[in-house]
């Protein structure tokens, strides 16, 4: 089900969508592939949205950089300096966070609208990305499909292919605040990530991969999440075929838990320190499933090439439970 849910300047219209199933209601927007609301109850069975969003469509225009709920692409996280080698070539990207590029450049895949086809308890969401979008190299044609499965979990499959040699790493920005409203710093977290990747005052990697173990960055024990993080977590599973449980966030007032399963290496922790009004710092945790930041100037972290002939693919699943 769709409805008409603002206008753009230029005049594009832009639609919301309605998906339900299990007792879950999730609401995608066809600007930014935006996830507005996800509804789901807690224990004593009354629903809540669980997600940070604005009610219309002039509130992301107005507050671009939280990435509320976006598909974000093409690259999610930091790229330093702006620039990249691949074949012997260096490309200049749109740098729009001090000297670097973040979250895929000033008009991200976050801020396109894209084309939405129902599909069976879900959506296909669609775009082209043209070759020098941004400053990245290739023609990138892109999909993802965001369905409800019989348990009322959220599946977000990402595929992509190219016609030239490119970077991609795409996911989801989503702000999760299971009670629904207040402080989310409270929740109780689990990472499976033995490993971080620490950051230098920019936010990029120093290129080390350091132990968890007696810091505050160890959550293999599920323990509250706190506040200050604004980091890329090494997930113990590594790359994987299918997606894997990785994660698990857990607000004891209500009792709502929610699962993360993914194909992706990595998985950064964003506490929202820095989100701006009409929302408080700490009003939802992003747990967004990705390759490392800066991979594509750090050959001894996963590749993010992408070839002609090769396909792209990333799969990330949230689940809703109560505990």
């Amino acid at each position: 089900m769709s409805e008409l849910f603002g206008t753009l300047a230029d005049g594009t219209a832009v639609h919301r969508w309605t998906l339900q199933r299990a007792g879950v209601r999730v609401r995608v927007l066809s600007y930014g592939g935006i996830v507005q609301s996800v509804e789901t109850p807690d224990r004593a069975g009354r629903s809540a949205n669980v997600v940070l969003g604005f009610d219309d469509l002039d509130g992301y225009l107005a507050h671009p950089e939280p990435y509320l709920g976006a598909l974000v692409g093409r690259y999610a996280n930091r790229i330093a300096g702006g620039r990249f080698p691949l074949d012997g070539r260096t490309y200049a990207l749109a740098r729009n966070d001090g000297p670097n590029t973040l979250h895929g450049g000033e008009r991200g895949f976050d801020k396109r609208v894209w084309e939405v086809t129902p599909i069976e308890h879900g959506l296909r969401l669609s775009r082209v990305s043209p070759d020098g979008e941004e400053g990245f190299p290739g023609r990138l044609e892109v999909t993802a499909l965001y369905t409800l499965d019989e348990s009322g979990a959220l599946r977000i499959a990402y595929e992509a292919v190219t016609d030239a040699p490119t970077v991609v790493n795409l996911t989801n920005h989503t702000y999760w605040n299971l009670a629904g409203s207040g402080d989310a710093t409270g929740h109780a977290l689990r990472l499976a990530a033995s490993r971080y990747t620490p950051v230098d005052r920019d936010l990029i990697p120093t290129g080390d991969l350091a132990e968890v173990s007696g810091t505050r960055f160890d959550f293999r024990r599920s323990r509250p999440v706190g506040a200050g993080y604004d980091h890329n977590f090494v997930l113990d599973k590594g790359v994987s075929e299918a997606a894997e449980q990785v994660a698990e966030l857990h607000d004891p007032v209500s009792g709502r838990l929610l699962t993360v399963a993914t194909t992706e290496p990595g998985l950064q922790l964003y506490t929202a320190d820095h989100i701006t009004a009409p929302f408080s710092p700490g009003a939802g945790i992003a747990l967004e499933t990705q390759h490392f930041p800066d991979s594509p100037n750090r050959p001894g972290f996963p590749s993010t090439e992408l070839r002609p002939g090769q396909v792209y693919r990333s799969e990330t699943v949230y689940g809703f439970a109560v505990r």
